[in-house]
């Protein structure tokens, strides 16, 4: 409670900052241990996804960390996992600045940050530093693109799986974000499709130690069309499991006119409805067989619920944070058990999906 109210006192001055300097200074202040602690939280809330034992379904969305500095501060708030990246394998500086936007009235952001950073060996250091302390119940992903001038469209992640297969606990592929050109062709069915077999040779060849999870990471612009041919194709391929949805390139009538007009991709609760209904089409077209990470516009309690409620296992957080504050990990782990209960459930992983026409049935019986 002290932590979140100082976090109220304090955010009016973030907010006078430039957003990219205010999330730098974000990273610096929890490197030095200026974060609270959370946690232990309820063990209703444990499950196991695609072989990985998640010790609540909370994690943090790629974009935050970048370069894999910030994960001990993370995990002492009691997220059940941190995805960290993205990286790639070449230094790049990204897409000119400025280059992130807020619209504080709707909790929204506009970002085209075209995955900066400082190549794969510097993530490389950090994330070792990490993971030789690193606890089994604290889950690190790793999520991986291509340079903004790569020709091959399937080389930079063969690469990266090479570097970080067996140091992580999982792999995103990011094929979704609408900063890097041409990255989202790769979302079509045919490409997709080489794309998966070229990543899942890599980790067959590479990964000889351990063979991690491998997510892929989409749009939320799909055409219903797209979606299944996605949907279909994961079954087809025994994808481990997605993470639906990145950011939009829509623009909602609610935004603020000179922010709607920033190019890139938005965040935060404008995204919150369009997220939640790709995650329950893609439940609805897989049947559940296919894990899905939700992600996209989560500010409260009710909103992750609602999220798993249409079929996501596990949920992220990113721009919600930024206006909310690291209490709303609290109150979302805090609150969950409090929901279970209240619809009648023992454990969460009844209420994944529990929206479905198939699960009220079964209930109902």
């Amino acid at each position: 409670m002290l932590f979140s109210l100082l976090f109220k006192i304090l955010r009016p001055a973030f907010f006078l900052l430039p957003p990219e300097t205010a999330h730098k200074l974000t990273l610096k202040l929890l490197k030095l241990g200026f974060h609270p602690h959370f946690g232990p939280h309820d063990s209703i809330l444990s499950q196991k996804i695609a072989g990985l034992n998640f010790r609540n379904p909370l994690g943090i969305a790629a974009g935050f960390d970048k370069t894999a500095a910030t994960m001990p501060a993370l995990f002492s708030m009691g997220l059940g996992m941190v995805e960290i990246g993205t990286v790639t394998p070449e230094p790049q500086a990204g897409n000119p600045k400025p280059r992130i936007f807020r619209d504080k009235k709707n909790k929204a952001v506009i970002n085209r940050m075209g995955f900066p950073g400082e190549g794969a060996r510097a993530f490389e250091k950090n994330l070792d530093a990490f993971m030789h302390k690193k606890k089994a119940t604290q889950i690190i992903g790793v999520n991986i693109g291509k340079n903004k001038t790569t020709e091959d469209p399937y080389q930079d992640y063969i690469t990266l799986i090479k570097d970080f297969g067996e140091k992580t606990d999982y792999l995103t592929v990011n094929i979704s974000s609408p900063n890097t050109p041409g990255l989202r062709e790769l979302q079509k069915v045919e490409i997709l499709s080489q794309l998966m077999d070229k990543v899942f040779d890599a980790r067959k060849t590479y990964c000889k130690t351990k063979q991690p999870p491998i997510f892929f990471k989409f749009a939320p612009d799909l055409s219903d069309e797209e979606l299944t041919g996605i949907a279909k194709l994961c079954m087809d391929k025994k994808v481990d499991g997605v993470i639906l949805a990145n950011t939009t390139l829509d623009r909602p009538s609610v935004l603020d006119e000179r922010f709607a007009k920033e190019a890139g991709g938005l965040s935060g609760a404008p995204l919150k409805d369009k997220s939640t209904e790709i995650i329950r089409k893609f439940y609805d077209v897989t049947d559940g067989q296919i894990p899905i990470i939700g992600v996209g516009g989560i500010t409260s309690t009710q909103d992750a619920y609602e999220k798993m409620r249409a079929g996501a296992s596990l949920v992220q957080l990113y721009t919600g944070l930024i206006f909310e504050g690291p209490g709303l990990i609290k109150e979302i782990l805090d609150g969950l058990p409090a929901l279970l209960e209240k619809d009648g459930f023992d454990h969460i992983a009844q209420a994944i999906g529990a929206d479905h026409p198939s699960k009220l049935i079964k209930k109902r019986a």
